[in-house]
């Protein structure tokens, strides 16, 4: 007796599903704060940024291209993103053959094309791309009652408590200050430039923090802190202001302001009539806190200094000097004088 063949859709499908192999789902570049980062897969056609990526050059474009930014003393272009840990060498030749890297500002499609890595900057995908690998950048979630100094005389809590012996051996500094009872994300780095360009002023690098306060808080408040309050060392305006919610009894608030004056968030929220009850930091631009557990140090991903090295990557007249009189860079000893 001949068996009987399966038919109708149930066939239909299991021959469609053996002729088509699942497509793979490329993986999504994590946003700032999470774990991972845009250059883990040796996939040359994951997004390495998730924005619109610019269209390669005409030949003739590219040529003009090649002939600004080559260096035939240098390096080849695929060497220096390999040994920056884009890639390896191979998947770097693809990505600048696909238009997808840019050498001070110029899009490049020839990986024969060498250059100074140290005299350059480099995009892949618009994310900037930190060249240097003597240089280290780690963000530290300070608990409450740490002083924002690398060691205190007094035995309080400080930030070598938290680091690892390889951390100490780099000679990590913190960029800028939290004051003591202040929470949340501190950057550490031996990047003295890079420091620099993040706590001067000109360069108005925002920051976000979460507040709690007691009560409830009027909609006047925000707008208040929209508009600008006279402080007793001059004017100042919050960036952005939202309430992320209120029980009666406390309201959070999330602010953003790119002032780095000495202790500058409690000081608004006084002025206001709000005293401020707990304060964290979640972010400086677009890096974030995120899930990161207080206590811990954790490597910034290459996205996220890429995010670092944008915000700091415009010329500014006197930026190069070392302003102790705004928050970020004075504020009294021990760390107890900072922002915030």
């Amino acid at each position: 007796m001949e068996t009987m063949k399966s038919s109708g859709p149930d066939r239909r499908a299991r021959e469609a599903q053996r002729r088509e192999p699942r497509a793979a789902t490329a993986a999504r570049t994590p946003k700032a704060g999470q774990t991972g980062g845009p250059f883990s897969s040796e996939d040359p056609q994951r997004m390495i940024s998730t924005g619109p990526r610019r269209a390669k050059p005409r030949r003739d474009e590219a040529e003009e291209n090649f002939a600004e930014v080559h260096d035939p003393e240098g390096v080849r272009l695929q060497k220096v993103l390999a040994q920056a840990g884009v890639a390896s060498r191979r998947v770097c030749e693809a990505l600048i053959s696909e238009g997808r890297v840019a050498v001070d500002g110029k899009v490049i499609i020839e990986p024969g094309i060498r250059v100074q890595p140290e005299k350059v900057a480099i995009h892949v995908d618009g994310v900037r791309i930190q060249l240097s690998v003597e240089h280290q950048y780690v963000m530290f979630n300070k608990p409450a009652g740490v002083v924002t100094t690398m060691s205190d005389p007094h035995g309080r809590p400080c930030i070598n408590d938290y680091l690892t012996e390889e951390m100490k051996a780099a000679r990590l500094f913190h960029v800028g200050r939290l004051d003591a009872e202040t929470e949340g994300l501190l950057l550490l780095t031996n990047d003295g430039e890079l420091a620099n360009r993040l706590t001067h002023p000109s360069y108005e690098v925002p920051k976000t923090y979460v507040v709690e306060v007691a009560g409830p808080v009027f909609k006047e408040v925000g707008k208040k802190l929209r508009a600008g309050i006279d402080l007793e060392d001059g004017p100042i305006a919050v960036d952005d202001y939202r309430q992320l919610g209120s029980d009666g009894r406390r309201t959070m608030i999330q602010v953003t302001l790119h002032s780095g004056r000495n202790r500058i968030v409690r000081r608004i929220f006084d002025h206001v009539g709000h005293p401020v009850l707990r304060l964290v930091r979640t972010a400086l631009g677009e890096i974030t806190i995120g899930d990161q557990q207080q206590g811990t140090v954790r490597p910034l991903g290459r996205l996220e200094l890429g995010h670092l090295l944008e915000l700091t990557s415009r010329d500014v007249p006197g930026s190069s000097g070392d302003d102790s009189r705004h928050g970020d860079v004075g504020g009294s000893r021990h760390g107890e004088g900072g922002p915030r």
